[in-house]
C-alpha cells in the first residue's frame, strides 16, 4: 500500500492531502455546529439567540475570504490551509473551558475563530485544485470532476459531522465531545505541516491589497448569485429547521442530527455526481446555461413547497419529502457554481478570485443565518421558506445574466 501511494504522481498526492485536510476539518466543523445548536437549545436559548452565536462565525467568514485570497496568493495555499487548521484547534480548545465560561460572548468569540478557520481552509482547498489539473478542454472536464468530488465529499462528511455532534453530545456531553475532536484534528494538522508542498498557489507577481475586489463581470455576477443561493438555503436550514423538528415534531436530539446528517450526506453524494447529471461530456455543454436552468428549477420547486406548507398539506410528509428534493436540486446548483468560479478564476493568483467569490458565499450564509433565527422566531418556518423563494428568484435572474455577453 505504501509503495502504491509513493508511485502516484505528485499532483495527485497533493490533491489527496488537500482533500484529507478538508475532510477532517469539515467533520469537526459540522459536529461543532450541531453541538452548539442542540446544546444551547437544551439550555433554553430561543432561536434568535442561537442564531446570534453564529453571527461572528459568518461575519469573520466574509472578511476571511476576502483577505484570505490575498494571503494565499502572497504566501502560498499550503500556509493558509495549515493556518486554518491551527485556528480551528484554538477554537475547539476554547470551548473545552468549564461550562460557566460558556457565555454567549465567549462562544461567539470561539465561533469567530472557527469561521476564520473554515473559510481559510475552504478557500485554500478550492483554489489549489486549479494548479493541479492540466490545461485544455480535457483539463476543464477533469477540473469539474475534481471540484465536484472535493465539494461533494466535503458536504457528505459535514453531514456525518452533524450526526456525530448529536451522538457525542448524548454520550459524552458538550466538553467531552469537543475534546475528542480537538485531539483528532491536532493529529491531522501535524501531518499536514509535514506533507503539504510549500508553494502551491503563490502568485508570480505579489498582488496588492487593492486587488481584493474582482473586476470581472462574470465573477461579480456569479458571486452575487452565490450569495443569494446560500442565503436561500440557510434562511430555513441553519436554525429554523432543527429547532422546528425538535419542538413541533417532538424529535430527540440524535433524531434531529441524524436526519440532517443523512440529508447533508445525500446532498454531498449528489454533488459528486453533478458532472454526470449535467452531462458535462456532451457536445455543446454550457455550464452557465446549466446553472441558470437548475436554479430556476429550484426556485419553482421551493415556491411549491412553501405553498403546500402554507395550506398545511400533509405538513410533516411535505416538509420531509420537500427537503430531499430541495437538497438534490440545490446540490447540482452548488457543484456547478463551485466549478464555474475555479474555471473563471485568473491563473495567476487564483485564490484572489476564489476568495472574493467565497466572501459572497459567506455573506449569504450570514444573511441566511440571521434571518433564520429572526424570521422563524417572529413568523415561523413557512415564512422562512417564502423568504427563500425571493432569494432564489434573485439568484435565478442573476445567473441567467451570465449567459448574456
Amino acid at each position: 500500500m505504501r509503495e502504491q501511494l509513493a508511485a502516484l504522481p505528485n499532483e495527485l498526492k497533493q490533491y489527496l492531502i488537500i482533500t484529507g485536510n478538508y475532510w477532517a476539518f469539515t467533520l469537526t466543523d459540522g459536529a461543532l455546529r450541531m453541538l452548539v445548536v442542540l446544546y444551547f437549545h437544551q439550555l433554553g436559548y430561543e432561536a434568535l439567540a442561537i442564531a446570534m452565536l453564529f453571527l461572528f462565525y459568518e461575519v469573520f467568514g466574509v472578511i476571511t475570504n476576502l483577505v484570505g485570497g490575498w494571503l494565499g496568493a502572497r504566501l502560498g495555499l499550503n500556509k493558509t490551509m495549515n493556518l486554518g487548521l491551527l485556528l480551528q484547534l484554538v477554537a475547539l480548545a476554547m470551548l473545552c473551558a468549564p461550562s460557566h465560561w460558556l457565555t454567549v460572548g465567549f462562544v461567539m468569540t470561539a465561533q469567530a475563530l472557527s469561521g476564520i478557520a473554515k473559510d481559510l481552509n475552504k478557500m485554500s482547498a478550492k483554489s489549489a485544485i486549479k494548479y493541479l489539473v492540466p490545461k485544455g478542454h480535457e483539463g476543464e472536464s477533469t477540473l469539474y470532476k475534481w471540484v465536484a468530488i472535493l465539494t461533494g465529499s466535503k458536504n457528505a462528511l459535514k453531514g456525518l459531522g452533524f450526526f456525530l455532534g448529536g451522538v457525542l453530545l448524548t454520550l459524552f456531553g458538550f466538553t467531552g465531545a469537543i475534546f475528542a475532536m480537538l485531539v483528532m484534528l491536532g493529529v491531522v494538522w501535524i501531518l499536514s505541516l509535514l506533507t503539504l508542498n510549500a508553494d502551491i498557489g503563490k502568485a508570480k507577481n505579489k498582488p496588492k491589497f487593492k486587488t481584493l475586489f474582482s473586476k470581472s463581470r462574470a465573477i461579480n455576477l456569479l458571486s452575487f448569485a452565490r450569495m443569494c443561493l446560500f442565503a436561500s438555503r440557510d434562511v430555513w436550514f441553519v436554525v429554523a429547521l432543527p429547532v422546528y423538528l425538535a419542538t413541533q415534531f417532538g424529535w430527540q436530539h440524535w433524531w434531529v442530527s441524524g436526519f440532517l446528517a443523512c440529508w447533508v450526506i445525500g446532498y454531498g453524494l449528489v454533488q459528486t455526481q453533478a458532472p454526470r447529471i449535467t452531462g458535462h461530456k456532451k457536445v455543446g455543454f454550457l455550464p452557465t446555461r446549466q446553472a441558470a436552468m437548475w436554479v430556476t428549477a429550484l426556485t419553482l420547486f421551493t415556491c411549491l413547497l412553501a405553498k403546500a406548507l402554507t395550506l398545511n398539506v400533509f405538513m410533516q410528509l411535505s416538509l420531509l419529502i420537500g427537503l430531499l428534493i430541495f437538497g438534490f436540486i440545490f446540490a447540482v446548483n452548488s457543484s456547478l457554481h463551485s466549478y464555474l468560479i475555479v474555471s473563471f478564476a485568473d491563473n495567476d493568483g487564483v485564490s484572489l478570485d476564489v476568495g472574493f467569490y467565497y466572501m459572497a458565499n459567506a455573506l449569504g450564509r450570514l444573511v441566511g443565518t440571521v434571518l433564520s433565527g429572526w424570521v422563524f422566531q417572529v413568523f415561523g418556518l413557512v415564512a422562512c421558506l417564502w423568504v427563500s423563494v425571493v432569494l432564489l428568484a434573485m439568484a435565478s435572474v442573476t445567473t441567467w445574466s451570465l449567459n448574456k455577453k
